[in-house]
């Protein structure tokens, strides 16, 4: 990781179908946005900003904010105040011991099921995120970053412990975006090269290894970040 990243909106991940409910939309937007960090922790969100910025009618949104807040990634704080969590340090050791136990486990589960179309997608994913970080595109290195994990927890077939990582994601992806802006990549993990030779060599123990080693320096960049804005 050698360049600073500029801040840009994060890109769409995948365009939802044309005939998507209404609902789901919404949803699926927000979630983007708590995701990726284009809200930032702490920032509050109103169903009337949201109407307007997302285009939507006030019952999705309603609907939207209902689930994030029952998924973690939003916080109600009374008098219809809603805004994006704040981690501190009890939370960032949490997540980071749920992610050090949950993610090299759906790795080594990955190495099992992996075939030779998968491991040429992960690795067409991988090279997508190192244009990102070439090109100085924070939306584009986090999209990447995420969609190079979940491609892999996704071929595990644990679909109970992939949906728990997912809402771990979000609950700490806005603090990721600070750390992008804070550390640009000089300083950002990546053990997907590693993730990559252990996958194609079948070496479970490697992959989970790698993924364990990826996890931890990551979540030690979002307790550094955290240590400074103290």
């Amino acid at each position: 990781m050698k360049s600073d990243l500029v801040s840009s909106p994060t890109p769409v991940a995948d365009p939802l179908p044309v005939k998507t409910p209404a609902h789901q939309r919404v949803y699926q937007q927000l979630r983007r946005k708590i995701l990726f960090g284009d809200l930032a922790p702490g920032q509050p969100v109103t169903i009337q900003g949201l109407t307007e910025e997302l285009d939507a009618g006030m019952t999705p949104v309603r609907e939207a904010l209902r689930r994030l807040i029952a998924q973690g990634a939003l916080t109600h704080q009374g008098n219809r105040r809603v805004s994006v969590p704040e981690l501190d340090a009890d939370g960032v050791e949490e997540l980071g011991f749920m992610r050090k136990t949950l993610e090299p486990e759906l790795t080594r589960r990955a190495v099992l099921r992996a075939n030779r179309d998968f491991l040429a997608a992960l690795t067409t994913c991988d090279e997508d995120l190192n244009h990102a970080i070439s090109t100085g595109d924070v939306g584009g290195y986090l999209m990447h970053n995420y969609r190079f994990h979940t491609m892999i927890y996704e071929e595990a077939n644990a679909p109970i412990m992939a949906e728990t990582v997912d809402r771990l994601w979000l609950r700490f992806g806005p603090s990721l975006r600070v750390v992008c802006g804070r550390f640009g990549t000089s300083n950002l993990p990546d053990k997907h090269k590693a993730l990559l030779d252990a996958l194609q060599s079948r070496d479970a123990d490697a992959a989970a290894q790698a993924m364990a080693e990826d996890v931890a320096q990551g979540m030690h960049q979002i307790a550094s970040a955290l240590d400074e804005s103290a």
